[in-house]
């Protein structure tokens, strides 16, 4: 599906999944860069953010491909969120944000792709 076609709540998605992958990512460098010593930081925080920057160009050309099999790119994040919540007293508000971010993403993908699904035709004899 291209992108100027997505009009009304398929669009309204498409823009929500852009932010939250944008939002995520950000949540992921910021806290990385507070958690860890400056040399490290930048390298960890970069590698964290890859599976964010795979799916990008299909999202952003709105490819319904694209948004089904990104769900599997949220997993590192709702991981590490829930481990980290549990297990790190000082890194909980971190934590916190990037769970709640990966869920949201997570939603916002099954919401375009549930918006943008073909019509089923009836093929029920008359």
């Amino acid at each position: 599906m291209a992108v100027e076609r997505l009009r009304g709540p398929a669009a309204s998605a498409r823009l929500a999944t852009l932010w939250l992958v944008g939002s995520l990512a950000a949540c992921v460098l910021v806290w990385q860069l507070n958690a860890h010593s400056i040399g490290m930081a930048a390298l960890w925080a970069g590698l964290l953010c890859i599976p964010l920057l795979l799916p990008l160009r299909g999202l952003v050309r709105g490819w319904r491909y694209t948004y089904g099999w990104a769900t599997l790119c949220v997993i590192p994040y709702f991981i590490g969120g829930v481990t980290e919540a549990v297990a790190n007293p000082q890194a909980r508000v971190w934590a916190a944000l990037c769970l709640t971010l990966a869920l949201a993403l997570f939603a916002a993908l099954i919401l375009f792709i549930r918006l943008t699904a073909p019509a089923a035709t009836s093929s029920a004899p008359p």
